[in-house]
């Protein structure tokens, strides 16, 4: 498959991709779209930035355009979850962007705003409806859509959204929806979690998986800086003097510490701000929109609120703190790895995050490019050995020897 006019799709949807400038599809789309316009069931494996999104949307609204009609009172015939308003909104956004030449109008729905608009727009009726989970239940509760009538329904970064605790959200929604459906669901990684909820929900389904792990982390080129943690804001300032950082998405741990980065950073001279769960939305929209357009240098994020930037042109990502699990890490720097370009990706690692920096490594199967050249590079951070790690047996017996050992030493008649 060489194009998009070979997928067979619609003429108006050829019209709104080409006006995008796209004209080849990406591995996903080339390999998911045929058989969704089969009406096959889906369980897609691909990272962020691989164009899943236009994988599920253009043949969705390939299915709705042979029979739009007008749209249901309160009954959407499609429906998409998204684990974050952020992804929420912007799958909204594509939608309304492939459909531009189609009568096929779509919504968008989530928590942190009004309920009221979203409330007149479902009561006006929409083709496609997209939500996030605890909002599309509290509408469904107050009886204000109904999902009796979903023909598609597109389960969107499912392994993320059992991450942030919505499973038994997403199982409650499922079991209002219609058996005689198509299921999409797309994750970037396929723990048993995810694996058990795919086969409760799809039949049948072709799976398609494209950009494993590695191969995403392989694309960029990875270096990890040495530097204790209370340098780590002075060192990000430093990098960030460099004129060749364009773009640069940081990863924080906290929403604290997210503030602290940005405010340092605005202190310096640098165009930078926030994302996270305590801003309000309309606030987390305009930051995001901010630095899509340019008008933001730096962007600093947790990694919830990072699921939803899906932003072109991010030419570093900064780990600031590095995460605690691997895949985390991979979602980070696949940030600046989009759609198969390339990208540089700098980790800073303190005492405390060298065990973290070793199961990074074991996972991408690569070691890290170490960068001595920075003001405050610490050989001894870099040196440092890592013990052992016990498994729990031997912590147990450890510790049942240890408190053999204090029983013992008591002289007789104290209490403990």
């Amino acid at each position: 498959m060489t194009d998009f006019a070979g997928l067979s799709l619609a003429q108006p949807i050829l019209r709104a991709v080409a006006d995008e400038g796209y004209s080849t599809p990406t591995p996903i789309q080339g390999n998911a779209i045929p058989p969704l316009l089969e009406g096959r069931d889906l369980l897609g494996v691909a990272q962020t930035g691989t164009g899943k999104t236009a994988a599920f949307a253009l043949p969705l609204l390939h299915r709705l355009a042979g029979s739009a009609g007008a749209p249901l009172h309160k009954r959407p015939r499609a429906l998409i979850l998204a684990p974050t308003r952020e992804l929420a909104s912007q799958i909204d956004e594509s939608l309304r962007c492939y459909s531009r030449y189609l009568g096929i109008r779509s919504t968008v729905v989530f928590g942190g705003t009004s309920i009221r608009p979203q409330i007149r727009a479902l009561a006006q009726g929409k083709h496609v409806l997209v939500a996030t989970p605890g909002r599309l239940l509290d509408l469904m509760k107050q009886g204000h859509v109904r999902l009796d009538a979903v023909e598609v329904f597109v389960l969107d970064e499912a392994d993320r959204m059992l991450d942030m605790g919505f499973i038994g959200d997403v199982r409650k929604i499922a079991a209002a929806l219609s058996r005689r459906r198509q299921t999409v669901l797309f994750s970037a990684t396929m723990p048993k979690s995810v694996q058990s909820l795919a086969d409760s929900l799809l039949n049948d389904p072709v799976r398609v998986e494209v950009a494993p792990t590695a191969t995403t982390a392989e694309r960029v080129e990875q270096r990890v800086l040495f530097v204790p943690k209370d340098k780590k804001r002075a060192l990000v300032g430093e990098l960030l003097a460099d004129t060749g950082i364009e773009r640069v998405l940081i990863f924080t741990r906290t929403k604290h510490g997210a503030d602290r980065v940005a405010k340092h950073l605005h202190q310096g001279g640098v165009r930078a701000e926030a994302i996270h769960g305590n801003k309000a939305q309309n606030a987390r929209e305009r930051t995001l929109r901010d630095f899509r357009d340019g008008r933001l240098r730096a962007l600093v994020a947790t990694d919830i609120a990072s699921r939803g930037i899906d932003v072109d042109g991010v030419t570093h990502v900064i780990n600031f703190e590095l995460p605690n699990d691997p895949e985390s890490y991979v979602h980070r720097i696949g940030r600046t790895a989009r759609a198969g370009a390339a990208g540089i990706a700098l980790s800073f690692c303190d005492h405390e995050e060298r065990a973290a920096l070793r199961v990074i490594e074991r996972t991408i199967r690569q070691r890290l490019t170490v960068v001595e050249d920075h003001p405050y590079h610490v050989a001894e951070i870099a040196n440092d050995p890592i013990p052992a790690k016990r498994n729990p047996r031997q912590r147990r017996h450890q510790g049942q020897r240890r408190r053999n050992a204090q029983h013992t030493s008591r002289p007789a008649g104290k209490a403990a």
